[in-house]
């Protein structure tokens, strides 16, 4: 069981201190601007700072990962409620609520019956198209928000297009200029300087425009009134129906942060050098979105963005998390008049620069040298998303992953060692001594499980390996097992019809290097019959060669 706040010394609880004033300073602007993206108030963003961040850090497994909403939960949150109730109502903010919980149990789930492994099916493509997507979708309300041009911020993505550009003829001036000015110094100062908190700066020179200049009145939007006070706890109260129609949206949320969740944290792990235990990361998840939806907030997950921050600060524990809460209720305590003057335009300026590396644009160029079918399923996945909804982009991303899972499957590598000297047919040197195989003997090598989606491949390839060679006819074909970790019952069927034809042939037929489960597996299916088995290829080109050695060379018959 990992120790809560594990890693923490002496030496480092400074540096761990620091990192927490630099975290709190890049998280509160950006969950601000997350719960707008999600359509709900900024309090729903700075609640999800307080328990369930510290929650997760005193739970989780990872000393590095940072808990909270990010963009692509907020867009997804706000695409799958959208629907069902209307943006900014109470209704609207109790289904979120529910949301949140039913992700906490699917987590706990995930968790008690390990089944982390189904976040594996969301491969790079799929996660490049389907939160590239859901950026781009966010980055057109928050270009609409810098303008100061009205826009249904959570209608589908065609009339928000639309709304934006035919709403450019009053576009506010003012907030035209907060936006370019909010916009040069993030991307300039990132580049430039990139330990200071560039987000911070920006809202509290931005904020301190308004109120001295009173850009309020020349038609800038502020952020308004924040309630004060820490979160209270709660329950949504709902129609079971709601709590139905929720499922399929936590199920994409808990899906994705599954997977980006527990790679951010391998991958820290890693390379810091301390434990990853994948089901302790899910059950902290769990439990934390359980957490943020008794207490007024929506779905969390992890946030890439601001673990990477923390690491290049020189934090390796969880205290800058702890720091982060404690902070977050300080300001809901005291300090929320300080942020009713914070202008929209640069809240949307922060959000939108923050999802710039989400829309992938790297990612898809790198599709497109590598492999021109896995960027094909990553552009589905991002249109789907972008013009379908998440849901529906989500679906998509499964169905791309099966078929790119059946593709590769289905082709897997045979190789054939014959008699006609060709040295590129070459299986294994050891098979021969660096030669082919003996006339009337092929050797054939299965790299993968035999099973439904490979099965006839498999067996019109041994077919056509024998058929085909020139000279003596094949008398003896050996099938080399050691990359054959498993077959199915579609896969023995077809072994067994192959066997058949093998006969009628008068072509026998030999193993070698089986591996012991596959021999069980095998015997269970009734396909053995009574073949040699070898221990390697050599023993068994030896043995029909020279059926003298035989018995040397195989051991006893299986």
């Amino acid at each position: 069981m990992a120790r809560p706040l594990a890693g923490l010394t002496r030496r480092n609880v400074l540096t761990e201190l620091m990192a927490g004033v630099t975290l709190l300073a890049i998280a509160i602007p950006l969950n601000i601007g997350y719960a707008q993206i999600a359509g709900l108030p900024a309090t729903a963003g700075l609640y999800a700072l307080i328990v369930p961040t510290a929650v997760y850090a005193l739970v989780v497994s990872s000393r590095q990962v940072v808990a909270s909403p990010d963009a692509a939960a907020a867009a997804l949150v706000a695409s799958s409620i959208g629907g069902l109730a209307v943006a900014g109502s109470a209704g609207y903010a109790t289904l979120a609520l529910a949301q949140a919980i039913i992700c906490g149990v699917l987590f706990l789930l995930l968790s008690v019956f390990k089944l982390g492994f189904l976040a594996n099916f969301l491969s790079k493509p799929i996660l490049v198209g389907f939160v590239g997507g859901l950026a781009f979708d966010i980055l057109i309300s928050q270009i609409a928000k810098m303008l100061g041009v009205n826009i249904d911020s959570g209608g589908e993505f065609v009339d928000k297009t639309v709304g934006l550009v035919t709403g450019l003829g009053t576009t506010n001036i003012w907030s035209l200029l907060i936006s370019v000015g909010s916009v040069t110094v993030l991307l300039l100062g990132r580049r430039w300087l990139p330990v200071v908190p560039w987000a911070l700066v920006v809202l509290v020179v931005t904020t301190i425009l308004v109120v001295v200049v009173h850009l309020d009145e020349f038609g800038v939007a502020v952020l308004g009134e924040v309630p004060a006070g820490p979160p209270a706890l709660t329950w949504p109260v709902i129609d079971w129906t709601m709590w139905l129609a929720l499922v399929p949206s936590a199920i994409a949320l808990t899906l994705v942060t599954t997977a980006e969740g527990l790679l951010v944290s391998r991958s820290y792990s890693e390379r810091r050098h301390y434990p990853f235990r994948a089901n302790r990361d899910l059950f902290a998840f769990g439990v934390v979105n359980i957490a943020a939806g008794a207490q007024g907030s929506f779905a969390v997950g992890s946030s890439t963005s601001r673990t990477a921050a923390m690491d290049q600060a020189g934090s390796r524990t969880q205290l800058p998390s702890l720091v982060l809460a404690v902070g977050t209720l300080l300001l809901l305590l005291f300090g929320t008049a300080l942020l009713a003057d914070i202008p929209s335009p640069a809240i949307g300026a922060v959000v939108a620069v923050a999802i710039l590396p989400l829309l992938g644009i790297r990612d898809f160029i790198e599709l497109w040298k590598k492999d021109r079918f896995e960027f094909g399923v990553g552009a589905a996945c991002f249109l789907v998303t972008l013009f379908v909804g998440a849901i529906p982009g989500i679906l998509v991303a499964f169905v791309l992953a099966l078929i790119n899972l059946a593709k590769r499957a289905a082709n897997p590598a045979i190789d054939v060692l014959k008699s006609d000297g060709d040295p590129g047919e070459s299986l294994l040197e050891e098979a021969a001594a660096g030669t082919t195989t003996a006339p009337g003997v092929v050797v054939i090598r299965l790299a993968a499980p035999l099973f439904f989606a490979n099965a006839s491949v498999f067996t019109d390839a041994v077919e056509s390996a024998i058929t085909s060679v020139e000279g003596p006819p094949v008398r003896h074909l050996v099938l080399d097992m050691e990359a054959v970790t498993d077959i199915d019952v579609t896969g023995a069927e077809s072994f067994d019809t192959l066997q058949r034809w093998l006969i009628d042939n008068n072509v026998a037929l030999a193993f070698s290097r089986m591996r012991p489960p596959v021999h069980a597996r095998l015997d269970q299916l009734g396909l053995l019959r009574g073949q040699p088995i070898f221990e390697t290829n050599r023993a068994a080109l030896s043995a029909l060669v020279d059926p003298s050695v035989r018995a040397e060379q195989s051991g006893p018959e299986q």
